[in-house]
Formats: structure tokens, C-alpha cells, sequence
């Protein structure tokens, strides 16, 4: 086995990991772990914009207004204070070395989104932001002389000795590599792969709150997941999402029968919570007994929607669409994990030395819904604070050592060389490929049905009873990308399922049809660890 010391290692490239990468640099080498390429992190997809009050007629107060009312009442109020507060000087840095946001003659353009009293999503190229920001980080990281980046590089499980994370192991071309680290930080992002129909792209397995959950880290608000409205439904196109910024532009649901429907339930329509408007959608298509709906923009000026929205123009007519002219047949998505591993506003886990931002993490600043455009801004905002606490835990850590596993004491960076450390490895997985895949499509199909946007008790113990047939595989050791990612996507399930049966009420993006109103508990937040008994949910 193979052995690395770095100062500070960094699982994921997304916004947040690239942001925290920039401020570890400043203090001493720093290891970029990625599962696949670099660029492939749910940032590099995210088209409608950077939520930001830097217009002329926004506040950072009527922002966190609008986040706190988006969360329904569970948003952490100190962690929205940092993220409008903070936001405005990490949207400058950005302009500073190179983002080329939209504008309108010489000022910044913000056009609107649900949810938000203020037109303030900043966006680039159109419907490319996420791309944009992708570029100008990748291109300041790759200036920096301390980091390094492990690429095709899946994390197995996090080094734990005396309570604190000493790095992790990482798979790489079949073999295990030991990397031994200072402060250990975690961006890995979302799990929408859990579902069978999301956004996401095909890394999003939840790796990063299945192995913090395995070190015995704390896990909330694992039950909220957001749906995403608007996500292209037709037979041979992907699962594109069409972003929400069309519908701030004018765009209009309408049903099968072309009738719009978006009053019938909500006071604003199309600018309707995420939540709100996905289950209308739901309702709508039970209604009509149809598989989806339509959005649509043909009446906007065609010149203004090609300009707008360039990235959905150019894919809709891939598949014989044209958003000048056609409607374009939408059903909602798994979008977006409000909860994940628990973090300070630092980023701080309870384990020390394990940090954690984005989307993996959950310092409470969503809430039970996240505001739209939120999540680019949270990415920015906790992976540079990740960053200088990481960098602030790897000062305290005795200079120029490590743990070492094999004696329980310290050994010197320059020193590490292969341990032959096994990991585990007694129950090494001997399931077929076909399996593992016929099991990942199972779970996926499950979770869409039984634990997505609406909820009842029957559902939610109809999940459970299936997915602990699965329970086996997450006593599992795998040698493969893909074993390690179903034991991760497995883990994730059941901490979602749990969450859900926890919650005997509804409130956010948590809908049960069985107790449709907030139950006498609703304020209170639900967490997840794993205990000798096996999961705890509290």
C-alpha cells in the first residue's frame, strides 16, 4: 500500500474545495483528490446564477430575509448572516481575477428567481455561471505552486486514530493509497444519484456524507432533498435541467391541455418555492394523468431567449426542440441535499480535523429549502471559512508530522513510505458486477418512488423494509469505483429514509401526505451518527 503526507488533503473540486484549496495554499502543500476529471462536480453544470446583494436596489438584509423565509423556519440564522454578509467580497474576488459576469452596458445584470423579492441572481454567458466559475478557480488553483490534484481517485474511508481524521483512503487504478494529512476537507457535494431521476451529474454517490458518516461523523437534515421543477422529459434526452431563471425571464408551466395552472397553487405563480412548484407539478400530472408538463417561453422575443439561455437553446435543439418556438416537456428532479455532514460556521465537524463544505455539508444556512442560486454563493462563502480553519487546525498539528497507524505516535512527512496497512479487507465484496448494478438501479427506482416529493409513513416503511435487504453490502469492503459508490449511495438512502420517518410532519421540501401540516416539534432539527448499535437518529 501505497503511503502520501501532504498538509492538507481536499476530497472534491467542486466551488467550495477549490475556494478552501486557495487559502490552504498559503499555508503548506495541499492534495486535490478527485474521483473523476476535475471539471466534473455539479458547479461546472449549474446554469441560472450566484445569488449576490450587490445590485443598486438590494440590501444584505433583505437577502437574508428572503433565505431565512425560503428555509421555513429551519435556516440557522448565524450561518445565513455569514453567507449575505460575506457573499458581496467573494463575488468581487471573483471579478477581480477574471469572471466575466453578464452585464448590461457597464453594470453587472441580475435578473430574477422564486423565491427572491430582488432581481440579484448574477449570471455568465448567459446560462453558464457555474461553468464560468469553474474556469476562473481552476485557472487561480492551477497558479499555485503547493497544489497538487490526484485525479480517477475514489475515497474509501476517512484515517481515524484517537478521535481526530489523519486523512483518508483513497482507491487509485485498483489499489489502496494511505494519505496522511494535517486537516482533512471534505467537498464531495450532493447525492442525487440516489434518485432515479435527477440533475446531477454521475458523481454526486453521496461519497463524502457515507464516509464522514462512517468515522462517526454527524449527519442533519439528511430528509430534506430538493426537487428541481424543471428538468427536460423526453425518451432519448438526458436529464437536463432548464433552469429557473427561465421562469424569472417569463416562462409559464402549463399542462398537457396547455392550460397554465401555476395560481391554482400559489399566490406567485411560477415564482413559487422550488418545493411548492414541484409538487403543483406533481399534483398537475396526476391530475391529468400525464408523465410531464410544459414550460414555455415562446412568448418571448426569440433573439432575447437565444441570448439568454445559449447553453438550453443550443441542447434543446439537439433533441428537436426549439424554446423559440416549442414548449418544452418538463417533469421535476432530485436537485439538491439541504442536509449533510454538520459543520460550524467555520466548517468544522465534530470529528477534529475533518472539515467539510458545499453541498456535502450542512451548517443549517438552507434551512428546509434552499433558496434558489444560493448554493454557488455557500460554496464560495464556507469554502474559503473551511479553508482558513483547515489551515488554522494544521498550525496546531506538530509541524512536520503526521499520525502514524502502525505505532500510535508521529512520524515525519519526509519518512512515510509504503505501510502495508490493510484496509479491512476480510470482507471483501464478491459481488458480480451485474449485481452491483442491478442493485444500484433498484435503489434508485425505490428512493424516486417511495421516499421523493410527497411522502407518507406507508411509503417511507415500504422504502426500508427494501433497503434493508441491501443492508449486507455496507459491511462490504469493494476494490472497485462502483462497489464503493452503491455502499455509499446504500448508506445515504437509508440516512434520508430515517430522517423522513423521523419527521411526522411536513415543512420545506419534506412533504407527508399522511401529516401534511408542521407536526408540534417541526423547529427542531433531526440528526444522524453511527453508533455500535448501528444507526442513531435523534
Amino acid at each position: 500500500m501505497q503511503s502520501i503526507a501532504t498538509d492538507f488533503l481536499i476530497i472534491g473540486s467542486g466551488i467550495a474545495g477549490l475556494r478552501a484549496a486557495m487559502e490552504l495554499a498559503k499555508h503548506g502543500n495541499v492534495l486535490v483528490v478527485t474521483k473523476d476529471l476535475p471539471t466534473e462536480s455539479s458547479t461546472e453544470y449549474a446554469q441560472g446564477g450566484v445569488a449576490v446583494a450587490l445590485s443598486d436596489e438590494d440590501e444584505v438584509g433583505i437577502h437574508f430575509e428572503d433565505t431565512i423565509k425560503a428555509g421555513d423556519g429551519l435556516c440557522r440564522e448565524d450561518a445565513v448572516k455569514v453567507l449575505v454578509e460575506e457573499g458581496p467580497a467573494r463575488i468581487l474576488d471573483l471579478i477581480d481575477w477574471g469572471a466575466e459576469f453578464d452585464k448590461e452596458g457597464t453594470k453587472l445584470a441580475f435578473t430574477m428567481e422564486a423565491a427572491h423579492t430582488k432581481r440579484r441572481i448574477l449570471h455568465a454567458h448567459g446560462d453558464s455561471t457555474g461553468r464560468e466559475l469553474m474556469r476562473v478557480l481552476t485557472n487561480k488553483v492551477a497558479s499555485l505552486s503547493t497544489v497538487r490534484r490526484l485525479q480517477f481517485s475514489t475515497a474509501v474511508d476517512l484515517i481515524i486514530q484517537d478521535g481526530s481524521c489523519g486523512g483518508a483512503y483513497v482507491l487509485k487504478d485498483n489499489e489502496i493509497i494511505t494519505i496522511y494529512a494535517k486537516a482533512t476537507l471534505l467537498s464531495t457535494g450532493g447525492a442525487g444519484q440516489v434518485y432515479s431521476r435527477t440533475t446531477n451529474p454521475a458523481v454526486a454517490t453521496g461519497d463524502g456524507m457515507a464516509i464522514a458518516y462512517r468515522a462517526g461523523a454527524v449527519l442533519e437534515d439528511m430528509e430534506f432533498v430538493q426537487f428541481h421543477p424543471t428538468v427536460l422529459f423526453a425518451p432519448s434526452a438526458p436529464q437536463f435541467l432548464l433552469s429557473e431563471a427561465m421562469r424569472g425571464e417569463g416562462a409559464v408551466l402549463r399542462n398537457i391541455f396547455k392550460e397554465s395552472f401555476m395560481k391554482n397553487y400559489h399566490p406567485d405563480a411560477e415564482l413559487a418555492p422550488r418545493d411548492v412548484v414541484s409538487r403543483a407539478i406533481i399534483s398537475e400530472m396526476v391530475r391529468t394523468s400525464s408523465n410531464h408538463v410544459f414550460l414555455d417561453l415562446t412568448h418571448r422575443d426569440a433573439e432575447f431567449v437565444k441570448n439568454r439561455f445559449p447553453r438550453i437553446y443550443s441542447t434543446c435543439l439537439q433533441y428537436d426542440l426549439n424554446i423559440t418556438k416549442d414548449m418544452i416537456p418538463v417533469s421535476p428532479a432530485a436537485h439538491y441535499m439541504m442536509g449533510g455532514v454538520k459543520t460550524d460556521i467555520n466548517g468544522a465537524t465534530n470529528i477534529k480535523g475533518l472539515y467539510a463544505a458545499g453541498e456535502v455539508a450542512c451548517t443549517g444556512v438552507h434551512g428546509a429549502n434552499r433558496l434558489a442560486s444560493n448554493s454557488l454563493l455557500e460554496g464560495l462563502v464556507y469554502g474559503y471559512r473551511a479553508g482558513v480553519a483547515a489551515a488554522q487546525q494544521g498550525a496546531e498539528v506538530r509541524e512536520g508530522t503526521v499520525p502514524d497507524l502502525r505505532t500510535g505516535s508521529s512520524i515525519a512527512l519526509s519518512e512515510v513510505v509504503e505501510s502495508g496497512l490493510s484496509l479491512r479487507g476480510s470482507n471483501l465484496s464478491n459481488l458480480r458486477s451485474s449485481e452491483l448494478e442491478e442493485i444500484r438501479t433498484s435503489l434508485r427506482r425505490l428512493m424516486w418512488d417511495r421516499v421523493g416529493i410527497i411522502r407518507c409513513g406507508e411509503s417511507l416503511n415500504d422504502a426500508m423494509k427494501n433497503l434493508l435487504k441491501w443492508k449486507y453490502i455496507l459491511d462490504m469492503d469493494f476494490n472497485t469505483r462502483r462497489g464503493l459508490e452503491l455502499k455509499n449511495m446504500l448508506t445515504v438512502a437509508f440516512m434520508i429514509t430515517e430522517s423522513a420517518l423521523a419527521r411526522k410532519g411536513s415543512v420545506g421540501a419534506h412533504y407527508r401526505s399522511d401529516f401534511k401540516e408542521k407536526d408540534e416539534n417541526w423547529q427542531r432539527h433531526i440528526s444522524v451518527v453511527k453508533t455500535s448499535e448501528g444507526m442513531k437518529v435523534s
